[in-house]
């Protein structure tokens, strides 16, 4: 499965277009991404018949969150829920760097029947595979998007390969991102083959979010995993 970051609605309908499989809806990239509008998740989910995953996260300050974050989470999760999205996008760390057990048991007793995948706050916890353990604990949780830690993915072959074997045991699905390029992606792909692939700046124009999808790059993408 390839799933591509859309920051705004021409990017949801051209992700589906140019043969996303899932979206994950995440504006604001510059700041590692910020819970969309009410209107930004309507229109897209209204637009397009692929799962859209929408990023729950009240500011870029950090991943760690007090009980007024908690209250936006909420109410954010119930607004994705009412509007008929797939699921949504989550993380949370304590002060000590370890999965903040309090935070995601409180976003995971509103999700209902949402799809839940973990972020990339999994990549700045003190020890992954710890992290991994605590996450396997939750059976509402399904995906932890991951480069392997605090590192671009194809930088971190051996630690991601590690952690899928981890998950292959638990009920978790790992999806690779960060930092994956068309022009290195056939080499991290034979290597470390995930059923989930993430692309942000990667697919784009010019590698940048300031810039819109480009369709020559997830169409040779989609061809990459599909011949490997």
């Amino acid at each position: 499965m390839l799933e591509i970051i859309a920051t705004n609605l021409t990017d949801v309908k051209d992700a589906e277009k140019f043969g996303a499989d899932r979206i994950e809806l995440s504006p604001a990239m510059s700041e590692l991404g910020i819970t969309p509008s009410y209107g930004l998740i309507q229109a897209a989910v209204e637009s397009v018949n692929i799962p859209i995953n929408v990023i729950i996260r009240p500011h870029s300050q950090s991943f760690i969150y007090n009980k007024n974050d908690m209250e936006v989470m909420k109410r954010d999760i119930n607004m994705v829920k009412s509007l008929g999205a797939n699921g949504i996008v989550i993380g949370a760390l304590t002060k000590d760097h370890t999965m903040d057990d309090d935070v995601l048991t409180e976003l995971l007793a509103v999700t209902d029947s949402l799809d839940v995948t973990i972020h990339r706050a999994f990549d700045f916890a003190r020890d992954q595979k710890e992290a991994l353990l605590k996450l396997a604990e939750y059976k509402q949780i399904t995906t932890i998007l991951t480069a392997g830690g605090n590192y671009r993915a194809p930088e971190a072959v051996e630690q991601i390969n590690e952690l899928m074997a981890m998950a292959s045991e638990t009920h978790l699905s790992i999806m690779t991102g960060h930092g994956l390029r068309l022009d290195t992606f056939e080499t991290f792909y034979k290597s470390t083959k995930p059923e989930f692939v993430h692309f942000g700046t990667g697919a784009r124009i010019n590698e940048s979010f300031d810039f819109g999808l480009d369709e020559s790059k997830i169409k040779e993408i989609n061809q990459i995993m599909a011949s490997n």
